[in-house]
């Protein structure tokens, strides 16, 4: 295995955030032909008045893989990257066993407050979209975590400096204030999607190649959906559609303006993998 591959691999993970696409979308988006709006429906949502909603603004998605685009390098993304690339290490990092346990660690630290977040009960209507989707991993990376410190003979680390910075962001984006106006939401659904989709995406990559390297062939929990895992990929991504249908401007320019901040948040926890992360 050429350990310079895999240096690539995890260096290009954080920004491919999952983005597809948009003929890829899970949700269905029809354009009116007589008129600039698009129709969005969400497969669990489908109703008569779903049917009339009409939106003057693209699916959030798409907005959402626009500005992402950018934010990669031209080497990554020939046409669309405009970010400056990084200078490569002159000797490849090379990730051991107690690195991977790390970006366990602080991964399930992020899911955990993820999960808690869209489990707050003053966040149902908005949020609660999101619950038990099948794409939670807080309990797979517990079993994870606990496998390697036994298999491996390692002592669990405490969350580090990412997950734990990161965690506390997440925790407190969304404010509700004394009359029941909610803010942070959209900004929240950023990092929300960004994360999640990341390991359904260039983080199955990784998991395959640290699985060669470091877990003598073994696939963790944390990588393993199951068969209808595109199905609850599609899901989702309808409901975050459904969700944005109500959003003014200003709210979807919260969403998408989170992009970067999302991508460094994620990257942090990345960086345990190709020696970016504090130790």
């Amino acid at each position: 295995m050429k350990l310079s591959i895999i240096v690539l691999a995890l260096g290009t993970f954080v920004p491919s955030h999952g983005f597809i696409q948009p003929s890829s979308f899970g949700t269905r988006v029809r354009h009116s032909r007589t008129s600039n709006t698009i129709t969005c429906m969400s497969s669990t949502e489908v109703t008569p008045e779903s049917e009339t909603l009409q939106s003057e603004f693209p699916p959030i998605l798409m907005e959402l893989r626009d500005v992402a685009m950018k934010l990669h390098t031209k080497e990554q993304a020939p046409r669309e990257g405009q970010a400056a690339a990084s200078e490569k290490p002159k000797e490849p990092f090379v990730p051991t066993q107690a690195d991977y346990l790390k970006f366990l660690v602080d991964s399930c630290q992020v899911y955990k407050t993820l999960e808690e977040v869209v489990d707050r009960d003053e966040l149902t209507e908005e949020l609660g979209r999101f619950r038990n989707t099948g794409l939670e991993r807080t309990n797979a990376l517990e079993q994870d975590i606990q496998w390697m410190c036994d298999k491996f003979s390692l002592e669990r680390p405490p969350v580090g400096r990412p997950g734990q910075s990161y965690s506390d962001e997440l925790r407190n984006m969304i404010t509700v204030k004394e009359d029941g106006t909610k803010e942070g939401i959209p900004e929240f659904v950023c990092h929300y999607y960004n994360f999640v989709f990341a390991h359904l995406a260039g983080g199955r990559m990784i998991g395959k190649q640290m699985s060669k390297m470091l877990l003598d062939g073994e696939t963790l929990d944390f990588y393993k959906w199951g068969d209808d895992v595109n199905d609850l990929k599609a899901k989702v991504k309808d409901e975050i559609e459904v969700l944005a249908q109500g959003w003014t401007r200003k709210e979807r320019d919260e969403c998408v303006g989170a992009t970067a901040e999302a991508f460094k948040g994620g990257g942090a926890i990345n960086g345990y993998l190709y020696g970016g992360s504090p130790h």
